[in-house]
């Protein structure tokens, strides 16, 4: 049925029909004055102010309403706000007659045409149609997400084609739109696709862990973006537009889920009119709650589960000149989520031969450091395939640095001690020894073998003031304020390998001197009792343990103006400037129970006084709860606090530590002018002026920690 047929058909049909008196041009502007009201005594009432006639359905607008339409305004954008309100669309006007129907059930078109359901999106800061929008764009409603079951930002990738997100080792992600994106790890680099916030770029977000609620749509807009959504929109941009209140109804919901995993999952929604058509207030959350889907054989835990929830409250306002919005969304999450999955590998033996040098002496008198000599030269995993059952290994441990640092350290301090009857060497680390034995890991990609469990924290505030003012008929204000903190710790193991036990009792080892005269009790007398290594970050173990933390802490302040026209002509035109302020402090710590039995070992301690060191490079002072490390002290430091708490100072640990600062100023706008009703010019310009700024602290004395991992 094309549209002539369907304005025929609806003007026979039982129908809401206003006459006008006179017939003047859709464009023309006109004062109205319409209370909010059902839509079916509101629209013949807009029709009579308006002087044009509007025909739709009783069933399209049985139980709609509409908001109030006050003050001055052209009488096509009085026609397509009340259509709006009340869930139509425009199907044809010639500007004396307007025919409405159901957006969400448009009438079946012609074999050879196609009419899509019409979605109103602010791709280019302004409510329009889909349609009409020169852009590649995917919009996805609260109900489109629903119904494909996308609840967070990773899920995106089953709807919108082109569309690529990924997960690094570390706290950040990547997404990639037509293959433009960033898999930078540097704190001062910039996102190749930009994820805003009620059209508020936000560069430090929770996109990766919160889950989608109570959104009016998320809008994916394909290709540079600059001249519109600023900074870092070179590959497009993800638009998450919150639900507004509405100011003229009362509504809720309430959703729960339960599943498997003891999972639980709460989202609802409550919107409460204050004032009719002036003030609202919407108040929407959401709740997630589950089991680990993987498992901890060494700790017998579950692993990867979720515990976090957010709070997002709206405070609406709207008058003949002013609308516009206050936002408060938080989000918390504290669980034991991984940041990545099981890591795979295939082990490397190390090669026999460099050259003609062979990495193993046949005729060597210490026949135990040949395997660690050769490990020297291995990778510890090699490439292959992850469908082999070699893939399912372990590392050659021979091969790791730290490892090999305490090993040396071993051999070239002298004795660490003997064992006080049979007077036997006794090193630290059974050097005979590879911490991973060789061993295989379980088939099964949920199970992995850490000593401890993973540490997930996050949070975000976010804070926007976004407000519209009309200055006149044709030209509107905008000004859209944020502010957001953002923070995210976790911490997780480097290998997520188990390994055997590799430290040998240091209870009662003693001290000899030539002739097998006994000093006294070694200087490692109890750094390992029983076999035991208590580590002050990671905890007590027998076995080699390697964790990192990966962390940000940020704040972030945004602001922009804006002005657009709504011209009756064929130009219009879109113009403002922003400013962000952003600060960061992003660390990256490697921490293993090795690094720290080096610093105790006193590797650069070359002094044969075994009282130079006695406290490590730490003095306990007045406070012996909280020593301090000691001014210049070329002995090591052992950061003596747990992994929480730690104050980045240690020796006994590897830290990257990136203090970073920007301050950003643009312009931007862009012109249209529509050459004819099927063919329209858009121009756009944008400057920015970026201030970067990184400021580190200044680097800690050298210890163990940061020679092994450099």
């Amino acid at each position: 049925m094309r549209y002539r047929d369907l304005r025929s058909a609806l003007a026979t049909s039982a129908a809401i029909c206003a006459v006008a008196i006179a017939t003047p041009a859709m464009a023309q502007t006109k004062t109205f004055d319409v209370p909010a009201q059902s839509a079916a005594t509101g629209i013949p009432q807009l029709a009579t102010q308006a002087d044009v006639q509007i025909l739709v359905s009783e069933d399209a607008v049985r139980g709609k309403t509409i908001r109030a339409i006050k003050g001055s305004m052209s009488v096509d954008q009085a026609v397509r706000r009340a259509a709006a309100d009340a869930g139509l669309r425009v199907v044809s006007s010639d500007g004396r007659t307007y025919t409405l129907s159901s957006a969400a059930a448009a009438a079946a078109p012609p074999a050879d045409t196609y009419v899509a359901n019409e979605i109103v999106v602010t791709a280019q800061k302004r409510v329009e149609s889909v349609q009409d929008v020169p852009i590649a764009i995917t919009a996805l409603s609260q109900k489109n997400l629903e119904e494909q079951k996308i609840e967070s930002g990773a899920d995106i990738m089953r709807a919108v084609p082109n569309l690529t997100f990924s997960k690094s080792n570390f706290t950040s992600y990547n997404i990639s739109i037509r293959g433009i994106g960033t898999k930078a790890i540097s704190a001062t680099s910039d996102p190749g696709v930009a994820v805003s916030f009620n059209n508020v770029g936000m560069i430090h977000n929770r996109f990766f862990e919160q889950e989608f609620f109570d959104l009016e749509r998320l809008e994916v807009l394909r290709g540079p973006q600059g001249t519109l959504y600023g900074r870092n929109a070179t590959g497009g941009v993800l638009n998450l537009i919150t639900a507004k209140p509405k100011l003229g109804q009362f509504e809720g919901s309430l959703k729960g889920e339960v599943g498997n995993f003891n999972s639980r999952r709460m989202v609802g929604m409550l919107n409460i009119p204050i004032v009719p058509d002036a003030l609202g207030l919407r108040i929407a959350g959401s709740m997630t709650d589950r089991d680990g889907y993987d498992y901890n054989s060494v700790t017998k835990n579950r692993v990867n589960g979720r515990d976090l929830w957010s709070l997002r409250t709206t405070l609406g306002f709207e008058n003949d000149w002013l609308r516009g919005n206050f936002i408060w969304e938080r989000f918390r999450e504290k669980d034991n989520r991984s940041r990545t999955g099981k890591q795979l590998c295939h082990r490397d033996d190390s090669p026999d031969m460099i050259g003609s040098t062979p990495t193993r002496r046949a005729n060597s008198n210490f026949p135990e450091f040949n395997e660690q000599r050769a490990g020297l030269f291995s990778t510890g995993c090699k490439a292959g395939s992850l469908y082999d059952d070699a893939a399912f290994g372990t590392p050659n441990g021979y091969g790791l640095a730290y490892v090999a640092g305490v090993n040396i350290a071993n051999g070239t301090q002298g004795p660490i001690g003997r064992d006080p009857n049979t007077f036997e060497y006794v090193p630290l680390l059974d050097i005979t020894v590879d911490p991973y034995g060789g061993l295989s890991q379980s088939r099964n990609l949920r199970e992995i073998a850490s000593v401890r469990d993973p540490l997930y924290r996050a949070s975000s505030d976010v804070l926007g003031l976004n407000f519209d003012v009309d200055l006149s008929e044709s030209l509107t204000f905008s000004s859209q304020t944020a502010w957001n903190w953002d923070d995210v710790y976790s911490f997780q193991d480097y290998n997520r390998f188990n390994t055997l036990p590799i430290f040998n009792d240091t209870s009662n080892l003693i001290e000899t001197g030539q002739l097998g005269v006994i000093i006294g009790p070694s200087r490692w007398q109890g750094l390992a009792p029983g076999g035991i290594f208590c580590d002050p970050q990671i905890g007590c173990s027998d076995r080699l343990a390697v964790f990192d933390v990966s962390s940000s802490d940020s704040k972030q302040f945004s602001q922009e103006f804006r002005l657009q026209s709504s011209f009756d002509g064929p130009f219009n035109f879109s113009v403002g400037g922003n400013f962000t302020r952003f600060k960061t402090q992003n660390d990256y710590y490697v921490m293993s129970n090795l690094l720290t039995a080096l610093a105790q070992m006193q590797p650069f301690n070359y002094s044969s006084d075994i009282t130079v060191c006695p406290n490590l490079g730490w003095s306990p002072g007045e406070d012996r709860d909280n020593p301090r490390p000691i001014e210049n002290s070329f002995c090591p430091y052992i950061d003596p606090n747990p992994v929480e708490s730690i104050n980045g100072q240690g020796h006994n640990y590897f830290r990257s530590s990136n203090p970073y600062e920007l301050k950003s100023w643009a312009a931007f706008g862009e012109a249209y002018y529509n050459i004819n009703p099927d063919l329209k010019l858009t121009a756009g310009l944008r400057y920015t002026r970026d201030h970067k700024r990184f400021t580190p602290d200044r680097p800690p004395l050298r210890g163990p920690g940061y020679l092994l991992m450099h």
